[in-house]
């Protein structure tokens, strides 16, 4: 999307992810990040978020509402597996694959994600998304967006 085209809520909503997910912390930045709707609509995302299937995030959303469902299965985002580590019970669920995981916050209407690998530790990931989450959370979590088009990249894959 053109900086042109990007006018009013659908700006700022990009914004969020480039300049507070996807930040410089101590030398480090995420791999990928990106403000989802409940519903599974993309607000907004950088330009490497994996292509994600519709029933991933209704487990993430089901683990939010009954906390551990995700345990025996895993975290599943773009098709990649992450093992679930210890999060916050209807608040927020982390996942670890190797030295690389992820961490999704929920607000009122959106689902933060981060996704880093090393060597941006999993605390580093931890702050960015949260941080940005409460912020949301406080504010009432913002309206719905609009779809945005995904594109296919270069980006690594994790």
């Amino acid at each position: 999307m053109r900086t042109s085209q990007r006018r009013g809520k659908a700006m700022s909503w990009q914004t969020y992810v480039d300049d507070h997910l996807m930040c410089d912390i101590d030398g480090q930045r995420l791999t990928a990040a990106a403000i989802v709707g409940h519903d599974g609509s993309v607000w907004a995302q950088s330009e490497c978020f994996p292509q994600y299937k519709p029933e991933e995030i209704s487990a993430i959303m089901k683990d939010f509402d009954e906390p551990g469902s995700l345990a025996p299965t895993g975290l599943y985002l773009g098709g990649t597996k992450y093992m679930v580590i210890q999060g916050e019970p209807g608040a927020v669920i982390r996942g670890k694959k190797g030295s690389a995981g992820v961490t999704v916050k929920k607000t009122n209407l959106a689902l933060i994600f981060g996704i880093y690998e090393e060597p941006m530790t999993a605390g580093q990931c931890n702050m960015v998304v949260e941080r940005l989450g409460d912020y949301l959370f406080d504010q009432g979590g913002g309206a719905r967006e609009p779809r945005v088009r995904r594109t296919t990249t270069g980006c690594p894959g994790p």
